[in-house]
């Protein structure tokens, strides 16, 4: 995990020549929302200063207290690898706080990092490593969505079959531009189907990584003219995606307290 300062992301935007950054925050549904400054406001987002309207993001706020604030995570400072190479844009992560300077309850964000804090005071660190699976389908002549593919790709397929083979090399090389550790990517069993699993790590690291991830799918298959959807079932008859989250909970001597060497599967109660 990164350790920046206030002071290393002000010299890495001047240094990079970073012209725009992205303040990302994620709403009660699991979608990434944000909002976009040049660089020259980015001392005032650092300070905190940064409002938005809460009343018009699902479930936030009401009307009467729709003034909240972005306070950005320094640490996930990212360089997007996609955009120009002048006038860079980057983006860094928010938590959300109310006008008050309370933490936002409904922030999932927060939530995660109550839970965390909670745990750590019973003596566990609880570590996540998803496996996430995606369709890349065909766009229209508008560019819209469809749930189209010419392919006929299965389990482990690969090129001519697995059409959607130089995406998803472009999505995993991204992904390790962004100091993502893939562990692999393949075809999955229906066609059109992706997976591509990155190494586990501490929960609201993971959970962030998600998000980021999501982003660079969608953006790289973009790119080479698809459309990458994370719908749990978009095809009547095919096999539909998850997202598997092998989970292992440790306590303070290390041990992962899923697992019983005296019951018969290995498993704790």
């Amino acid at each position: 995990m990164n350790n920046y300062t206030r002071e290393d992301i002000l010299r890495m935007v001047e240094e990079e020549d970073v012209g725009f950054i992205r303040l990302q925050f994620t709403d009660m549904y699991g979608t990434l929302k944000n909002v976009a400054i040049t660089s020259s406001q980015l001392e005032k987002a650092l300070d905190n200063e940064c409002m938005f309207d809460g009343s018009a993001i699902e479930g936030f706020a009401r009307m009467e207290d729709s003034d909240m604030y972005l306070r950005p995570d320094l640490n996930t400072f990212e360089i997007f690898p996609w955009r120009p190479q002048q006038g860079k844009v980057a983006r860094l992560l928010c938590d959300v706080q109310k006008a008050d300077g309370s933490m936002f309850e409904s922030d999932p964000r927060y939530v995660l990092k109550k839970v965390i804090a909670e745990a750590k005071e019973m003596g566990y660190t609880f570590d996540v490593g998803p496996e996430c699976e995606f369709f890349l389908f065909h766009t229209d002549e508008d560019g819209l969505p469809t749930t189209f593919s010419h392919e006929k790709a299965s389990y482990f397929d690969l090129g001519p079959l697995d059409l959607g083979e130089n995406a998803r090399r472009d999505i995993v090389l991204t992904l390790e531009d962004m100091g993502f550790e893939v562990e692999e990517s393949h075809h999955e069993f229906a066609p059109a189907q992706q997976e591509v699993d990155f190494k586990y790590d501490e929960a609201l690291l993971t959970a962030d990584n998600i998000m980021t991830f999501k982003l660079v799918v969608k953006t790289i298959a973009k790119r080479h003219g698809l459309h990458a959807t994370f719908m749990p079932k978009p095809k009547y008859n095919e096999n539909g995606s998850g997202m598997h989250m092998n989970m292992s909970l440790h306590n303070e001597a290390g041990e992962n307290v899923f697992n019983d060497k005296n019951d018969p599967n290995g498993m704790s109660k």
